[in-house]
């Protein structure tokens, strides 16, 4: 109890500029947390998917593959799925590869949606601690200009203290989203990592079952 009263003290002393800085801790918390689940379950899907078609591609059961992943919501899915739809059509590799490329272009911005304005809610955090700290200084000078000289030192200390309220409390929003935004960022690049893996395995695979020739001849490997 005594630690809410220091808590609920130290945010009335900020002045105004608390309560926008407490709207952006909420929405970048909110961020935070959604984008660390939807990045969470993205990696189990597609590890999940992943471990299932392995031992269908390493037969060469394409076919099986296409059912499995036409089906799956996963970005592993969707990817190689489009890699699959151009096995018929491609005349070659690169087709296919490009066709999969294209496919994690769509893929990427989805899981780096969001994640980005962590790092401007925390710069705008910081920000507008130190715009309230200076508004906090103008009003305590401005108020002591006319105090009796004898009690200028101990006003203006006390005002000063109460200004540095908003710059603290936007360092304190500020720190845990900008490590909120490094850990959900490395997250992303291990996700697009492992996809951009999954989809050279899987031409790997179409390049065993059809060494030296082209797509075509890998679709009646199926």
């Amino acid at each position: 109890m005594e630690l809410w009263s220091v808590i609920v003290r130290f945010f009335q002393g900020g002045g105004e500029f608390m309560f926008p800085i407490a709207v952006v801790l909420v929405i970048g918390l909110a961020i935070a947390i959604e984008r660390y689940i939807y990045l969470t379950r993205a990696a189990i899907r597609n590890r999940t998917l992943w471990n299932e078609i392995v031992p269908l591609l390493s037969q060469g059961n394409f076919r099986q593959v296409v059912a499995i992943t036409s089906k799956s919501e996963s970005a592993i899915g969707q990817i190689l799925n489009y890699g699959l739809a151009r096995i018929q059509s491609a005349r070659r590799r690169d087709d296919i590869e490009k066709a999969m490329e294209e496919s994690l272009m769509e893929v990427v911005p989805r899981l780096e949606r969001r994640t980005h304005y962590l790092a401007t809610f925390a710069n705008i955090a910081t920000l507008m601690g130190l715009l309230g700290t200076v508004m906090g200084l103008i009003e305590a000078f401005t108020a002591v200009a006319n105090v009796n000289p004898s009690e200028k030192a101990s006003m203006l200390s006390s005002s000063i203290s109460v200004a540095m309220n908003a710059t603290a409390f936007g360092l304190v929003v500020a720190i845990p989203l900008l490590l909120i935004h490094s850990v959900l960022t490395s997250k992303t690049t291990r996700i697009v990592d492992s996809l951009e893996m999954a989809a050279v395995k899987f031409l790997n695979s179409l390049s065993e079952r059809a060494p030296g020739t082209s797509a075509q001849s890998g679709t009646s490997a199926q």
